[in-house]
């Protein structure tokens, strides 16, 4: 199992949510996010959103789903991204899961 996790602009979302159905991912979860930047730095992480004091209505999204699925997800989302116009690409990780609690119905 993994965890299948990308944020984006909130104006991607319907894009992105096709991008999980393609994917044959079709159980995940939306949260609302705020990214701000306030200084430069040049850690790939740290240039998560651009530069200055601005800040972006973004949106994480997330699944936990099959390897397969999650690769599907990444190669889809990066074609998107090739596609796009503006410099907010979808960013995607793949984390694996190691364990998880179990469901017994009695």
């Amino acid at each position: 199992m993994k965890l299948f996790i990308t944020t984006c602009l909130k104006e991607y979302q319907d894009d992105v949510s096709k991008i999980f159905k393609q994917a044959n991912i079709s159980v995940f979860s939306v949260t609302d996010i705020t990214g701000f930047k306030e200084d430069i730095d040049n850690n790939l992480l740290e240039d998560w959103f651009a530069s200055g004091d601005e800040k972006f209505d973004s949106i994480l999204l997330f699944s936990f789903t099959s390897n397969t699925n999650a690769e599907v997800g990444i190669a889809l989302i990066n074609e998107y991204n090739k596609k796009l116009e503006e410099n907010f690409p979808v960013r995607a990780f793949i984390v694996p899961v190691d364990k998880s609690t179990t469901y017994i119905k009695s």
